[in-house]
């Protein structure tokens, strides 16, 4: 039988797991409108990984969906890494474990210039 404190942190992973995912879609929204514009032919849209979402969050394998949209979104990596909002989760071990899943190597990324 568990413990009463182990069942409390249990308890309490569970309710910041509920309150992780809808703040992440919440930062991807808002942070869609300030993303660099990369390419003519590529928007930039955070919001195109959400097929990624399960697979950086919890490490599950990433859908077909999410491994075209992140080929798709490529171009856009270095924007959303040098975003503060972004970085955690585009340079997360499990963000490094779907792109090489889809074989998306992510693009050498120059620093921020003045």
């Amino acid at each position: 039988m568990a413990s009463p404190k182990t069942s409390n942190i249990s308890k309490m992973k569970r309710l910041l797991a509920l309150i992780a995912l809808p703040l992440l879609v919440v930062i991807l929204v808002v942070g869609a409108t300030h993303s660099e514009a990369v390419d003519e032919a590529v928007p930039c849209d955070p919001r195109q990984l959400m097929p990624c979402l399960g697979s950086i969050m919890h490490g599950t394998p990433p859908p077909p969906l999410c491994c075209k949209k992140l080929k798709l979104q490529k171009p856009c990596m270095c924007g959303y890494i040098k975003n503060p909002q972004f970085r955690k989760y585009v340079k997360s071990p499990n963000a490094k474990k779907v792109s090489k899943i889809c074989h998306v190597t992510m693009p050498k990324c120059k620093p921020k210039t003045l």
